[in-house]
């Protein structure tokens, strides 16, 4: 099997990765393809990245262009990230408006600990009293990888997924122990479900949300793509709805579709009407 990779190799892949899903790997991350790929392609019958690159456009490869797409994917999260957003949302957010039915999107959810952390927090929140205890809520996770969502669905976690980000008292509250894994209880998973979906195609299928998680996933877009899925975010939030962006992501150049709000030292921004 030959595992080197031309400059014309890399370069259509990273075409398809850009075209497909938005994905913009930009120069010098050849030994990034090569060790996501070098896997696939005994899975797939191929000889080498040459056999892959031409295969990748032809009839019937829509299971390679997806094991791509999926190998390719940053899945890096874990429980409680940016913990200023939670609160901002449940003490901030919920706490001034205090509705009675909330629509929450996890865009990019990943392996689906941004949207049972979401579950986890407005559980609490409504049981101590700090929202509506009456409150209706629906949490919709979307991601582009097969894997990660097929974890997320499970909402059973091993490894360093089962420790990072969480103390000892949030695994022994929040979860159910299996054999060294934790599973999500029950009561946090109800109103959770997650789907396929690419952020490049129309969010109309959604539907309409007051709240979107869109957190470490736009660094991966050219600013072209970049500027579009904010404007589709702004069209997708009900009036007053609010974006949250990762701690180190901005929205500089986008402020005439939100303003940005400060709420106990943590950043939401709310869509402009």
């Amino acid at each position: 099997m030959n595992k080197t990779l031309t400059p014309a190799e890399y370069d259509r892949i990273h075409e398809f990765l850009e075209g497909q899903a938005g994905i913009k790997l930009g120069p010098g991350k050849e030994y990034l393809v090569i060790s996501r790929l070098t896997r696939l392609l005994p899975s797939f019958g191929l000889n080498g990245f040459a056999d892959l690159v031409a295969r990748l456009g032809g009839y019937g490869s829509i299971g390679l262009q997806t094991a791509v797409v999926d190998a390719m994917t940053t899945n890096e999260t874990f429980w409680f990230r940016d913990n200023a957003h939670f609160k901002v949302l449940i003490d901030g957010l919920l706490a001034e408006a205090r509705p009675n039915d909330l629509r929450i999107w996890s865009a990019a959810a990943s392996t689906g600990q941004e949207a049972y952390t979401a579950a986890i927090c407005l559980q609490d929140a409504m049981q101590d009293g700090r929202v509506n205890r009456m409150l209706r809520y629906e949490i919709i996770g979307t991601d582009i990888s097969p894997t990660a969502l097929q974890e997320a669905q499970g909402a059973t976690y091993c490894g360093v997924a089962a420790s990072r980000g969480l103390s000892d008292e949030q695994r022994r509250r929040y979860f159910r122990e299996q054999g060294g894994c934790i599973e999500v209880l029950p009561q946090y998973r109800q109103r959770v479900s997650f789907r396929s979906f690419n952020l490049l195609k129309s969010f109309d299928a959604l539907g309409r949300f007051d709240v979107v998680f869109c957190r470490n996933v736009l660094i991966y877009f050219s600013q072209e793509r970049k500027r579009d899925i904010i404007a589709r975010i702004a069209r997708t939030l009900k009036p007053g709805g609010h974006l949250f962006l990762g701690s180190t992501e901005s929205m500089s150049g986008h402020e005439d579709l939100f303003e940005m709000r400060n709420i106990g030292g943590g950043l939401v921004y709310r869509v402009r009407s």
